[in-house]
């Protein structure tokens, strides 16, 4: 018997192991983009959550443009949301200079409210 068959029909090529022809299948070529600590959060999510969405994102080649995605709008949002607070607060330059460890509590708070509204929204939707 030969080790590897060609099945003009389906197009596939198949591998004798044991007594048994398995079709040789490989994933798609996925573009490699840096993904951050939301997509990681990300995909720690739709592993554990949405097992479904996770095996098709990465059956079909498209997990890490998926969360490559998803990390750029978390990190967008929270800009957008930081500079919001910010503002609604009066947390200004004027606070940074004048008291600046009164500036560093309000934006750590701000930037813990920003986190948890992200994490809602896009992380865990």
């Amino acid at each position: 018997m030969d080790k590897y068959i060609f099945d003009e029909s389906n197009g596939l090529w198949y591998e004798l192991q044991g007594d048994y022809y398995i079709p040789c299948l490989t994933l798609p070529a996925e573009e490699e983009k840096p993904i951050g600590l939301w997509g990681q959060r990300h995909l720690r999510y739709i592993k554990e959550h949405r097992k479904a969405l996770y095996s098709s994102l990465l059956l079909s080649g498209k997990l890490n443009s998926y969360l490559a995605d998803i990390d750029r709008q978390v990190q967008e949002q929270m800009d957008i949301i930081i500079q919001q607070m910010a503002q609604a607060q009066g947390v200004t330059e004027g606070l940074k200079a004048s008291d600046p460890m009164a500036w560093v509590g309000r934006m750590n708070n701000i930037q813990a409210c920003a986190r948890e509204i992200v994490t809602k929204e896009i992380i865990c939707k």
